[in-house]
This record gives C-alpha cells, sequence and structure tokens, in this order.
C-alpha cells in the first residue's frame, strides 16, 4: 500500500490550504471540484465517483471533504483505497474537529460560516443574491434570498490563523453587512489547519490513521 500513487480529489474551498501543505514530490495529484457540488448531495455523489472511476491505476484516493449532506455516503472505492475525514460537514475540517464543529453547531445553531477558500471559490449570501438580481429582479431575487436565510442569527468568518482573518474580514464584513436585514451578527471563530495538515500526514503513512479519518480498502464502500 505504501508504494500506491497518492490522488487527492477536494472541493475547491480547500484549495489555498492543500496546495500550502502538499509536500512537491508527493507522488499522483490534485484534482480541485466544483464548489456548488456541494448543493445538491446526489450530483455530488455521482460527479465524485465518476472521478474515481476515471483514474485506472490502483491508487490511494484523497478525498478532501466533510460528509456534505450524506453526499459522500455510498462512494465505492472500487479498485483503490479512499482516505477522507471523519466529519460531517467540511467547516469541521477548519475547526480541527468534528467535536469542535458539534460544539459550535450546539452554542451557536442557526450559524451561516465564511472561510478564505469559501469566498475565493464558493459562494456567499451576497454573491447569490447578485446573482438573483440580475437573473430575476429584485423582487423574485428578495424573495428568494428571504426563503434561504431567513432562520439564519450569525454569520462567521472562521480562520485557520490571525493573518487569514484579517486578510479576508473586510470581503467578510461586506457579506455581513447585507445580512443584517435577517439580523445577523457578524463574529470570527479562531480555526486550524491541523486537520489539512493531519490529511496530508496519513495520506503519506496510512498506518498513522486514526478514529479521525476513514479508510475504506477496494472493493468497498463508504457506509458513513
Amino acid at each position: 500500500m505504501a508504494d500506491l500513487p497518492v490522488v487527492f480529489i477536494a472541493c475547491r474551498i480547500f484549495e489555498q490550504l492543500l496546495s500550502r501543505h502538499i509536500p512537491a514530490g508527493l507522488k499522483g495529484h490534485v484534482i480541485f471540484m466544483d464548489y456548488g457540488l456541494h448543493s445538491n448531495p446526489k450530483n455530488l455523489r455521482k460527479t465524485l465517483q465518476a472521478e474515481i472511476d476515471l483514474i485506472t491505476t490502483p491508487s490511494l484516493i484523497v478525498l478532501g471533504y466533510g460528509m456534505c449532506g450524506n453526499g459522500l455516503k455510498d462512494i465505492q472505492s472500487r479498485i483503490h483505497t479512499l482516505l477522507m475525514p471523519k466529519t460531517e460537514d467540511c467547516i469541521a475540517i477548519f475547526l480541527d474537529s468534528d467535536a469542535a464543529y458539534r460544539k459550535e453547531f450546539n452554542a451557536h445553531p442557526g450559524t451561516y460560516y465564511l472561510t478564505g477558500g469559501w469566498l475565493e471559490a464558493g459562494s456567499d449570501p451576497l454573491k447569490e443574491y447578485e446573482k438573483y438580481l440580475q437573473k430575476y429582479g429584485q423582487k423574485t431575487a428578495d424573495f428568494v434570498m428571504n426563503e434561504q436565510y431567513k432562520n439564519y442569527r450569525r454569520i462567521a468568518l472562521v480562520g485557520h490563523s490571525e493573518e487569514d482573518l484579517a486578510e479576508y474580514r473586510e470581503r467578510a464584513l461586506r457579506v455581513a453587512d447585507y445580512c443584517k436585514r435577517w439580523g445577523m451578527t457578524y463574529h470570527e471563530i479562531s480555526g486550524s489547519d491541523v486537520y489539512v495538515r493531519r490529511l496530508v500526514e496519513v495520506a503519506l503513512d496510512l498506518s498513522k490513521a486514526d478514529e479521525t479519518f476513514w479508510v475504506i480498502p477496494p472493493g468497498e464502500k463508504l457506509e458513513g
């Protein structure tokens, strides 16, 4: 297994962090997938499975995803070994653990999370509003956005360092200002890049995998 080529397939929101921590000499390659796939779990599963099936050489495929609303449930390893963070949501990866995410979720339900990767590659309420406004006009855009976000109570920027928070604060504040219409308040959360660094470390040596990762052998599937 140590000789297996390593392939990363990850959501584009992790591009900055993974690119920073993957060694230059790591065997294999990295594929970053469109952020928008997460909005449809069935489509996410289908698209990721197709990407896995395109790889014809038995490999260690590292999935840079959380479960994403069970979007990765029943992913088939085929001829490969799959490695994946054992988290319900990708935010847990930025917060360093699933336990940290659950604690945050229980303490502050109704939180919309932002990260640098999300702002660079993903979407946010302000971007969505601007898209709907251009496509449908203000009345419809306002209605759609209200239906999507009326139950949120706060917006939180998660950064893995003080520098990361400082870099994206201005953009996050613009989003937060738009979200004041639903009474959302703005917060910042100090996250971590430890989980991403551990994912790369385990990809280099599967014997270091612990209970915070799924390892799916060839011929099996992710049960979730």
